[in-house]
């Protein structure tokens, strides 16, 4: 599949392609950078334009952000950079519209700074480096500065499908990228954004997260935490085994695992990368815990044809089996802590799709 280019690469190629225009005074179609990861890549303007502002030489590049088969939400995005050259010798970073500002503590970058990442800005701070010299002997400004604004026209529209709001960045996307490019379907970004939310949860000084495999079941952990606050919540998707590890990393002392059967049903057994097209549900398994739990061989033989895990709840729930979903959950607990590092206590609770809590195990520390 076709590997794309981030935020923050996009943003890099902005830069070079306004100091070369300043500097030479001609548009190329196309700009080359060397991305973070060490190759080098080429990007073609959308748009662009320069001349003077407040008597400083001034231009703006946009680019099209193509993410490649990576289904992110940024993908197609017009990333505008604009840059200002001064006689100051700063370099400026300044969010302009559609790019978030940073508002809680827990991330690589300040508050009150713009949602540009340390990389793209390294990045970028490169391309004005290495162009120093140049400038100084073409553009007459003997101790060269820079500020670098980026705006992304929709990116506060695109931010509604991200985890910005609830990391503390707001009105809008980040700059992002380690790599420069985008693997599609990438795990990595997933990764990222956990990540970013647990040192969020750590900065707030809590030690308890709830981790939950999507809004459903996180609106259900809500509901049974009223006192945890929002940062305390996290959607790890089928990342539980990188999470939990990630967790013991950040420093975190307890996780609370939320859920549906069909996700838990596969964690039961061990199976921690929990993606439909990645494992499917091992009805035999359910039948095992069904059979140790006090089921018939009629309720057994039911759970067999069953179509999904949703489906093998109800079956269970209407013979009034209410013992195997503690059990399940009981194993849940088990194969987490084989998990290492882990967080020394853990608990798990099991949701049907009414919102009803119908399992529950834990540990009260090792």
């Amino acid at each position: 599949m076709r590997t794309g280019f981030t935020t923050g690469a996009c943003a890099q190629a902005g830069v070079r392609a306004c100091l070369d225009a300043l500097v030479t005074g001609i548009w190329a179609e196309k700009v080359r950078i060397r991305l973070p990861n060490g190759r080098n890549a080429d990007f073609s303007l959308k748009s662009y334009e320069s001349g003077m502002r407040g008597g400083l030489p001034w231009a703006l590049a946009s680019i099209i952000k193509d993410g490649g088969d990576d289904p992110d939400c940024t993908h197609g995005a017009e990333i505008i950079t604009e840059v200002r050259l001064t006689g100051e010798g700063q370099i400026i970073y300044r969010a302009g519209t559609g790019v978030g500002r940073i508002t809680k503590p827990g991330l690589a970058i300040p508050v009150g700074d713009p949602a540009i990442n340390p990389v793209p800005r390294k990045f970028m701070s490169g391309e004005f480096l290495a162009s120093k010299e140049s400038i100084s002997a073409h553009l007459a400004l003997g101790n060269p500065g820079i500020e670098i604004t980026i705006s992304i026209p929709d990116g506060e529209q695109r931010s509604g499908k991200t985890l910005n709001a609830r990391l503390g960045i707001v009105g809008g996307l980040s700059i992002l990228g380690t790599k420069g490019i985008v693997v599609p379907f990438s795990t990595a970004a997933y990764r990222a954004s956990i990540a970013q939310a647990l040192e969020v949860a750590r900065a707030r000084n809590l030690d308890t997260v709830v981790l939950t495999t999507g809004g459903q079941s996180e609106a259900f952990a809500m509901k049974l935490h009223p006192d945890l606050p929002q940062e305390g919540f996290i959607q790890i998707g089928d990342f539980t085994g990188y999470s939990v590890r990630q967790a013991a990393r950040t420093g975190i002392r307890r996780i609370i695992m939320a859920g549906f059967l069909g996700k838990f049903s596969k964690l039961a057994k061990g199976v921690t990368q929990t993606h439909a097209a990645g494992s499917q549900v091992d009805l035999d398994f359910l039948v095992d815990l069904a059979r140790k739990t006090g089921s018939s061989e009629e309720v057994c033989s039911e759970i067999l044809k069953a179509n999904t895990a949703r489906h093998v709840g109800e079956i269970l729930e209407a013979s009034g089996n209410t013992q195997f979903f503690p059990l399940l959950c009981r194993n849940i607990v088990t194969h987490l802590k084989r998990i290492s590092p882990h967080p020394p206590e853990m608990e798990i609770l099991l949701a049907n799709f009414r919102g009803e809590l119908i399992g529950r195990a834990g540990t009260s520390g090792e």
